[in-house]
């Protein structure tokens, strides 16, 4: 799933159980191919291995793809898909030496597994299990709303925070814009998200390649809930039901990338930015961690081919003119430090403690350049107790949600989570980086909005710029113990727990 918990979808098991949540690579131009192709393996090759996916990053254009498609076959490999517009092809081999040999061949610049072992149960960067929405709450909630709320509003404390209720009253946001939710699948059905569901941008990219059957992008109903709650953030539609997302007039799709064990893999992170980016998706929110790797170092083989394919997909989808949205992940980690200890990778087989630098070992998508990172703030407006952080990596913060008992919301809202969309026309809370980076997706769909020929470099500065500058403020102690849990360095306009502050909905559309 969407790392919750060890995953960014993983959740963070807080006091009240809660459930939480960054160019590189060359870019080949050619032609795009979507054809795949059955390749037998050449008899003198192992196929006694077990079945892995790799990707495999060219140089140059149809013609090189052209070439290592032939040696792809030669190394005992299928082509699923070849995306030839950034010289990514995901292939599946069963030979234990298809990395190995395919990166001896001319006009491949890199290639790599993109998992460690055949796959197993796991899960996605929410933390916790949600918490349903009772009928009492509901009913709570629908007394004290107001003229022009919907009936849930009052419970969100998260839209004030970032001034989007003062916002609406201005613009709900454009039907021309639409935001791509990359995650464990959406459910198009549900009355708060149907009336704004854009089905010509959503898919099923869990294979690598895109599959448009009707409601593919939904999630099975033993599957995570988790992109359905994201969508709700971004897009629930004002309609007099429900609750309101920060940008209720903009359309939303679903991408769905979370394979059945809850696995984000890079083969279907790779599709969902391609195809977003060749759907006229303007903005994309990504809350997770691309799997097996919870950090991919470039230095690896491996790790190195995973970065350089998830970068040529985000640079071309920027380039295209979406702008990407990723969540900064749940660990309390310094993303700006020397030195992080990574205790949950790989995590599809066998983990292994490891000390990695997060300036050579990267979480991918959120530590790519170019890709807008999130931290997470609670109701009280600091820094959530699990989100990552790191100055000069943090671009905004976000409501995330935290422990009630951390940061109490203002009554009528009784929960210190985010309440959403859940499948089933449902509703509940979670709480997580992956709940911060809906609330900056909002924000940049409303700056489209009223900008509507902005490039995406334009909307990210001025998403940064629109920002609530949020100073460090007092000693971090959010558990109030006498220990400090985590440094905040830099100044107001810049540092390390909001980088260039908490999101402004309402500076988005004042001009």
């Amino acid at each position: 799933m969407a790392h919750l918990g060890s995953r960014r979808t993983r959740a963070l098991t807080l006091p009240v159980g809660l459930a939480l949540t960054a160019s590189l690579g060359f870019l080949p131009t050619g032609a795009a191919s979507a054809a795949p192709v059955d390749a037998r393996p050449a008899a003198a090759v192992s196929t006694d291995g077990p079945k892995l996916s790799y990707v495999v990053n060219t140089r140059g254009g149809h013609g090189t793809v052209k070439q290592v498609r032939k040696a792809i076959a030669e190394a005992g490999g299928t082509v699923v898909i070849a995306y030839e517009q950034i010289g990514v092809i995901v292939v599946h081999s069963q030979n234990p030496d298809f990395a190995k040999t395919i990166r001896r061949v001319r006009g491949v610049d890199s290639a790599g597994a993109t998992r460690t072992s055949p796959i197993v149960p796991q899960a996605t960067t929410d933390t916790g299990v949600e918490q349903p929405l009772t009928a009492a709450q509901a009913e709570v909630a629908a007394a004290k709303a107001t003229a022009g709320q919907d009936p849930m509003e009052p419970l969100q404390w998260d839209l004030p925070a970032i001034k989007a209720d003062q916002a609406h009253k201005k613009t709900l946001g454009s039907r021309n814009v639409t935001v791509a939710v990359i995650d464990t699948g959406v459910d198009d059905t549900h009355p708060d998200l149907a009336p704004n569901f854009d089905r010509r941008a959503s898919a099923n990219c869990v294979t690598g390649a895109p599959d448009t059957t009707d409601g593919a992008w939904r999630s099975k109903p033993n599957e995570s809930n988790h992109g359905t709650h994201v969508a709700g953030t971004i897009a629930a539609a004002k309609n007099g039901i429900g609750v309101t997302g920060v940008a209720p007039g903009v359309k939303v799709a679903g991408i769905k990338v979370a394979n059945p064990d809850g696995f984000f893999y890079t083969e279907s992170i790779v599709c969902g930015f391609v195809w977003a980016a060749e759907h006229g998706v303007d903005v994309t929110n990504n809350s997770y961690f691309t799997d097996p790797w919870m950090f991919n170092c470039k230095n690896d083989p491996d790790q190195g081919a995973l970065v350089d394919a998830v970068a040529r997909a985000t640079r071309y989808a920027e380039r295209k003119g979406t702008v990407n949205i990723a969540s900064s992940g749940n660990s309390s980690f310094d993303l700006a430090s020397d030195a992080i200890e990574d205790a949950q990778s790989p995590n599809d087989g066998t983990t292994v403690t490891r000390t990695i630098d997060p300036h050579k070992c990267l979480d991918i998508p959120v530590q790519l350049p170019g890709v807008v990172t999130v931290s997470a703030t609670g109701a009280k407006g600091l820094k959530a107790s699990y989100s990552n952080y790191g100055n000069g990596v943090i671009d905004v913060a976000a409501p995330g949600g935290d422990s009630t008992a951390y940061q109490t919301p203002a009554p009528p809202a009784t929960s210190g989570l985010i309440l959403s969309t859940l499948p089933d026309g449902q509703y509940g809370y979670k709480a997580g980086t992956s709940m911060a980076s809906p609330h900056v997706a909002g924000v940049a769909a409303l700056i489209k909005s009223v900008h509507p020929h902005a490039s995406a470099a334009a909307v990210k500065a001025l998403l940064l710029a629109e920002a609530d500058a949020t100073a460090c403020g007092a000693p971090y102690d959010i558990d109030g113990d006498g220990t400090i849990d985590a440094v905040c360095e830099g100044g107001k306009h810049r540092n390390g727990f909001y980088g260039a502050g908490v999101v402004n909905a309402l500076n988005a559309v004042r001009w």
